[in-house]
């Protein structure tokens, strides 16, 4: 009799601790579920963005997309856009429309080169474009800079009647979404020395021949491979307008002369330009690219030959090799699920 007392009891006690490591277990788990429900909550109301470390690429699905950004009404807090172009006026056409609705542009530049000034057609075109997109009392300047050389160093001359210091370099045969522009320019006002740019690229030493003092020139795949890079191309980059001057009036003449006789490699004098002013990388941002050109420098057989060549010949005019090496990415976390 005893002993079966004492084994109701022993039975008893073992069914109050399993209901009370029940309790805990419960408790345990609806902590744990109301901790994730606030986290994506917050995830999902916050508007604040994150610089992450990334070598991947998740894309934008429409560049016509624009989420509600702040705007500001002091056009030094904006951005311009300076944009080149070269007889392909239906691009031209075709981005100026788009970026003219871009929330914080104060006013676009455009490099013209060409013999003839532009058509009456065109300008008119452009300017109703302009005019269209103005909202809310805001309205974006359309200036274009003709210059009587062909030369590619046109597109960092010094713009004198430039208000912004944020300068948006940009080609007429690219697009992005404002949002990923907007996003751009609030990761340079985090840096505004540095180049911020969508196109990274990447300089090595030619260890395969043995000199360490020549270098090759990587484009995107090996940016995609390493997850380092060391310029971003001014095809689409946000930097300082001093950087204009800079390029114009105190960087080697040797080098705007090889970039003018070559056709070729004036944006990496640029990078090269602002690495050496400031001893830091740029920095790559996110951004979901449109091709909407089909021709360009790019696409000539023996492009990264002569980009090679581009970058050992300025490395010697600058007495050293001033691009670093980087392998940060900015990303704006809320276009990101989970990060």
């Amino acid at each position: 009799m005893r002993g079966s007392c004492w084994l109701n009891r022993r039975i008893e006690q073992r069914f109050r601790l399993l209901a009370i490591s029940t309790v805990k277990s419960m408790k345990i788990k609806l902590l744990l579920f109301f901790c994730v429900a606030l986290t994506l909550l917050a995830f999902s109301t916050t508007g604040s963005t994150f610089l992450l470390w990334s070598s991947n690429n998740n894309d934008n699905n429409n560049h016509n997309q624009t989420p509600p950004l702040r705007r500001f009404t002091d056009s030094r807090k904006g951005y311009s856009i300076v944009m080149n172009t070269w007889k392909r006026y239906d691009l031209l056409k075709q981005s100026i429309k788009h970026y003219s609705s871009c929330p914080r542009l104060d006013s676009v530049h455009i490099v013209w080169s060409e013999p003839e000034p532009p058509s009456e057609s065109l300008l008119k075109f452009l300017y109703q474009a302009v005019k269209s997109k103005s909202r809310d009392g805001r309205y974006v300047k359309l200036r274009f800079d003709i210059y009587k050389e062909d030369s590619l160093n046109n597109r960092f001359k010094e713009i004198k009647d430039l208000e912004t210091d944020a300068v948006f370099s940009i080609d007429d045969d690219v697009i992005f979404p404002c949002s990923s522009v907007e996003f751009a320019f609030d990761v340079w006002q985090s840096a505004p020395n540095a180049m911020v740019g969508f196109v990274p690229r990447v300089h090595w030493a030619d260890s395969l021949n043995g000199e360490d003092t020549k270098f090759r020139y990587g484009g995107w795949w090996s940016v995609w491979w390493t997850g380092t890079y060391s310029m971003v191309l001014s095809k689409a980059a946000f930097f300082h307008k001093k950087y204009f001057s800079l390029y114009t009036n105190e960087m080697p003449s040797s080098i705007r002369e090889y970039v003018t006789k070559n056709r070729n490699c004036e944006d990496i004098a640029m990078s090269f330009l602002v690495a050496n002013a400031t001893g830091a990388p740029p920095l790559w941002v996110k951004g979901k690219i449109y091709e909407i050109g089909s021709t360009g420098i790019s696409s000539l057989g023996g492009h990264s030959i002569r980009r090679s060549e581009c970058v050992n010949i300025f490395t010697a005019m600058f007495g050293r090799m001033p691009l670093v090496y980087t392998s940060v990415k900015a990303v704006d976390s809320r276009n990101v699920w989970f990060w």
